[in-house]
C-alpha cells in the first residue's frame, strides 16, 4: 500500500480532503468526529503503519493571508518506522465557537503532554484526556500565549505553586512503589523550605 493509497481509504472511510497548500502533499484534513477512527487506522490498520507519532502543534490563522475558514487548527505528524522515509500529517480544523478535539492519548502515550501543551498554549480542549491541565505556563496563567491576538507583552503574577506531589506520587505507585503519607509536620518545613528559597 502506498501513502498515495493510504490517503485515498481515508477520504473514502473518514472523509479526509488532501491540503493542496502543503508543498510536501503529506496533509489530510479530517473531520474532528472521525479523528480519533483516522488516527487508529493510520497505526494499526494502514498498509503503512505508521507507529510514531512525531509531534501535535496547534495553528492560529487570525492573521494568516487569505485564509478562509475556523480560525484554529491541530496538525498530528506521524512516521513510519516499519517503513523508513514514510511520514504523513493529519489536520483538524477548529473554530472559535467549539474548541474541541478528541484525545489521542489513548493511543499514543506521547500524545498525552503534546495535547496539554496545545491545550495550554492556544486553548483547545482535549476531550477524554485523562489530565487536561497547563503544562508550560503556571496554575494561575489567564489566557492562552501562542494565540495571534494574545498581548505579548502581557505580565502576570504567581502566587502559589502548582501542587505537583498527587501526580507524582500516581506514578510511583504505577511503577510499583508504595507512597507512605507525610506526616504534617514535614508538609509544613518543606512549604516553610520553599517560601523560603523564594524569597532569596
Amino acid at each position: 500500500m502506498t501513502v498515495e493509497e493510504i490517503f485515498a481509504a481515508l477520504e473514502e472511510m473518514f472523509g479526509a480532503k488532501r491540503e493542496m497548500q502543503d508543498k510536501w502533499g503529506v496533509t489530510a484534513v479530517v473531520p474532528a468526529t472521525y479523528l480519533h477512527n483516522a488516527v487508529q487506522y493510520l497505526k494499526d490498520e494502514a498498509g503503512i503503519k505508521f507507529e510514531m507519532l512525531v509531534d501535535i502543534a496547534g495553528v492560529d490563522y487570525l492573521t494568516y493571508p487569505n485564509h478562509e475558514g475556523p480560525r484554529f487548527a491541530v496538525s498530528y505528524a506521524f512516521k513510519s518506522l516499519s517503513a523508513p522515509g514514510s511520514r504523513i500529517r493529519l489536520k483538524v480544523l477548529v473554530s472559535e465557537d467549539s474548541l474541541k478535539v478528541p484525545t489521542v492519548s489513548d493511543l499514543y502515550a506521547n500524545a498525552n503532554w503534546y495535547e496539554r501543551e496545545v491545550f495550554d498554549q492556544f486553548g483547545i480542549v482535549f476531550t477524554g484526556h485523562p489530565d487536561l491541565r497547563r503544562l508550560l505556563n503556571h496554575v494561575e496563567f489567564v489566557g492562552h500565549p501562542l494565540r495571534k491576538d494574545y498581548p505579548a507583552q502581557k505580565r502576570q503574577w504567581l502566587s502559589t505553586n502548582d501542587y505537583l506531589l498527587p501526580e507524582l506520587e500516581k506514578r510511583l505507585e504505577e511503577l510499583g512503589y508504595k507512597v507512605v503519607q507525610r506526616s504534617k509536620e514535614v508538609e509544613t518545613n518543606d512549604n516553610e523550605f520553599l517560601e523560603g528559597s523564594i524569597k532569596e
